[in-house]
């Protein structure tokens, strides 16, 4: 077997025994019968996740993957290609959206390349990126498919090793991304994948006015006729009308799945991946949690074919594993529930009565 087959191979559902005597000790806390609402529901899947009555969330990474696209040829983004290499320096400064949310969650970031259409290897070299390049963008999906079908294992099993890399120290794992009109593809892979409308899942992007709009909901449209993904197959839906950074995300979301470690998954870049995952090892949805919902058309959709309910709605759209890094002091009140709070017996607090 390769390393995606093992990988697939290893994802196991979330344990239900665990869940259960979550279940048990959050319905005796000292509190009114589950007023922590949708936090008690997370700190039941945490449990689940990890086998564990005390879900670790101490050891925090954003996985920022990185790549181009060819599509952007078709005009669809406001921004040139350039800036995907260019925000690669800035996360690397510490400069970006995601460096300063992930100071606020206590979390690391570590900025993957995954096919950025630019030379990185000075940032590769000094060890300051992870250098997983498949190659300099992709194909323009609007006239052929995005890569081949090699390459789109070859991005899956890049975010695998991503994830098995840093696992040791590693209890909480998040995606964020980074790419010039992958909202685009992501689009593409929402509407092959839902059996959607294109005009239903592409969204605004970085901004674009109505006339880029219609243009970006023809070009998704043009790219699934060409192309003509199987929706049954991850890796033929991702070679087809994907993204090297997006392969790389659903990967990263298999590698915590095979080691039973919660994924904080983004926005709709993200939870495209996310989609690609799902295909190939349904197991692997029990481990990821949606950190909000994003501005983005289509992520509603999305999100409940996965059947996640987001933790925040904040009309983010920003991507680079924001949201999701904003998420993370959440699932350790979470698991905080769990550990800290004391049961009305061990408090010695009269229960309810009848």
């Amino acid at each position: 077997m390769n390393i995606l087959e093992r990988a697939i191979a290893s994802i196991e559902p979330a344990e239900a025994a665990f869940r259960t005597r979550a279940r048990a000790r959050l319905e005796k806390l000292t509190m009114p019968h589950w007023a922590m609402g949708r936090l008690m529901d997370l700190a039941e899947e945490l449990a689940g996740m990890t086998r564990s009555l005390k879900p670790p969330t101490e050891g925090r990474v954003v996985v920022t993957m990185a790549g181009d696209h060819g599509v952007t040829a078709e005009g669809v983004s406001r921004y040139p290609p350039e800036v995907t290499p260019q925000m690669v320096r800035n996360f690397v400064a510490g400069g970006a959206g995601i460096n300063a949310m992930a100071r606020v969650a206590g979390a690391r970031v570590v900025v993957v390349d995954m096919g950025v259409a630019a030379p990185l290897d000075d940032l590769a070299a000094a060890g300051k990126i992870v250098s997983k390049k498949i190659a300099p963008g992709t194909g323009n999906i609007a006239r052929g498919p995005a890569m081949s079908r090699q390459q789109a294992i070859a991005a899956i099993e890049a975010g695998i090793g991503v994830a098995f890399d840093l696992a040791p120290g590693t209890d909480l794992f998040a995606t964020g991304d980074m790419g010039i009109g992958n909202t685009t593809p992501s689009a593409a892979i929402a509407a092959a994948v839902l059996g959607s409308d294109p005009a239903a899942v592409t969204g605004r992007g970085t901004g674009i006015d109505d006339s880029m709009l219609a243009r970006k909901i023809e070009t998704v449209r043009r790219a699934l006729a060409v192309n003509r993904p199987d929706p049954r197959d991850g890796v033929d839906v991702l070679a087809r009308v994907g993204g090297f950074e997006i392969g790389g995300i659903a990967g990263l979301i298999l590698g915590a799945a095979a080691l039973r470690r919660p994924v904080i998954v983004d926005g709709f870049i993200s939870s495209a991946g996310a989609l690609i995952a799902s295909l190939l090892a349904p197991a692997s949805a029990d481990y990821m949690i949606a950190s909000h919902k994003s501005a983005e058309r289509g992520h509603t959709m999305v999100l409940e074919r996965l059947g996640k309910k987001p933790l925040l709605d904040l009309d983010m759209r920003l991507g680079e594993g924001t949201g999701a890094a904003l998420a993370m002091p959440l699932v350790e009140a979470a698991a905080r529930l769990l550990t800290d709070v004391s049961t009305f017996e061990e408090a010695s607090v009269s229960g309810a009565v009848g």
